[in-house]
């Protein structure tokens, strides 16, 4: 359950991070190599990316890979 939730909330800090920068889904996969299926299955937590993903992510966003991997802290 933790790993489920661990990876809804990556899918949903990379989501935040395309539309930060007016990006729209399928421009960040082409620019990534992907199809707009698999972002989509990315951004919704159905898939656990490799980090090689999260670094083509990372690039196409502009943002170093360690801000997907921050948790958030306990309020």
């Amino acid at each position: 359950m933790e790993n489920e939730r661990f990876l809804t909330e990556l899918g949903s800090k990379i989501k935040q991070k395309r539309l930060e920068k007016k990006m729209l889904q399928s421009k960040l996969a082409s620019l990534c190599n992907f199809d707009t299926a698999s972002m989509s299955r990315l951004e919704s937590g159905q898939t656990n990316p490799t980090l090689l993903t999260l670094r083509k992510i990372s690039i196409a966003l502009e943002i170093p890979v360690a801000e997907f991997l921050m948790e958030a802290k306990a309020a």
